[in-house]
């Protein structure tokens, strides 16, 4: 029993050997595709453990994720203007049909990246030669990026693959056709502000001289509104002195020549020249006859 033991061991070892080699796993995120002798046998999709014949089969995995590539410069193309604009861009794929991937480019993933960047640029090409550069950076970009999705799918499908997105990250003009559209853009900028400041001026002008107006009517108003009450209070002044004047005319002509005298007497420098006996100092003539009486 002892002598058979490493016998036993040896076996167990063999028969261990031989399932790990005819054992094989796959992962929810990939493909495996088994060869015999260079030929596909078949394609597990779904994840698992799986056999094949050792040492005559062998298995290959292909990644069932979304890939990314993107381009490492920008790609120069031509506008219906027959304006250069520079294009970054990124596409998302993934293997939708391992078999077919793996006949078309052999499993390699390089090949299957230029494949689908000829496809894309090939496509860009075409849809920027049908649009201005207005429509190519804001005007239809979405739409652009859309039907690029579509063909671009469409050719992918050949080789196994689906494009699930293209999007374009940045379109922009070079360098050298930036500053003569920079210069443009100022000069039509400058030209509509002119344009809204002579406006505004114009606009202003006429404000000016609406208001101008209406002062003067205001002003105008004023005055004959302040020269009517003016007339009346005049008026009725002179009925109030007519009045008074016909109640006591004798006082009245007393109080005017008081005002008289007060008026031309109201300095001691003021110089007056009139006759003694004039009309004008007879209060004063009376009240120095009564001061006499009554001394007398």
């Amino acid at each position: 029993m002892r002598e058979r033991l490493p016998l036993l061991a040896g076996f167990a070892l063999a028969i261990i050997a031989v399932l790990s080699l005819a054992v094989f796993t796959v992962d929810q995120r990939q493909y495996a595709i088994v060869f015999q002798l260079g030929e596909i046998r078949r394609v597990a999709n779904e994840p698992g453990l799986f056999f094949k014949v050792p040492l005559v089969q062998n298995v290959r995995y292909f990644d069932k994720r979304i890939l990314t590539f993107e381009t490492s410069d920008p790609e120069r193309f031509i506008t219906s203007e027959k304006k250069n604009v520079l294009v970054d861009l990124f596409v998302k794929w993934r293997i939708v049909d391992p078999k077919a991937y793996y006949t078309a480019v052999g499993g390699d993933e390089a090949r299957a990246r230029t494949r689908l960047e000829q496809t894309v640029n090939a496509g860009l090409r075409e849809e920027f030669g049908k649009r201005t550069v207005h429509e190519v950076v804001s005007g239809e970009r979405e739409r652009i990026m859309n039907e690029m999705r579509s063909k671009a799918d469409l050719d992918a499908r050949k080789i196994g693959v689906q494009v699930v997105d293209v999007r374009l990250k940045r379109v922009e003009l070079p360098t050298e056709v930036s500053a003569a559209v920079f210069s443009r853009m100022e000069a039509e900028r400058k030209r509509v502000a002119n344009e809204l400041r002579s406006q505004g001026s114009a606009e202003a002008e006429k404000i000016r001289a609406d208001a101008d107006r209406q002062r003067e009517v205001i002003i105008a108003e004023a005055y004959r509104d302040a020269q009517k009450v003016k007339g009346e209070g005049d008026a009725k002044a002179a009925a109030i002195y007519a009045e008074a004047f016909n109640r006591n005319p004798e006082f009245y002509s007393f109080y005017r020549s008081l005002e008289a005298y007060r008026q031309s007497f109201k300095n001691r420098s003021d110089v007056l020249v009139v006759d003694p006996g004039s009309e004008f100092f007879k209060y004063y003539r009376g009240a120095g006859s009564n001061k006499g009486g009554a001394g007398k």
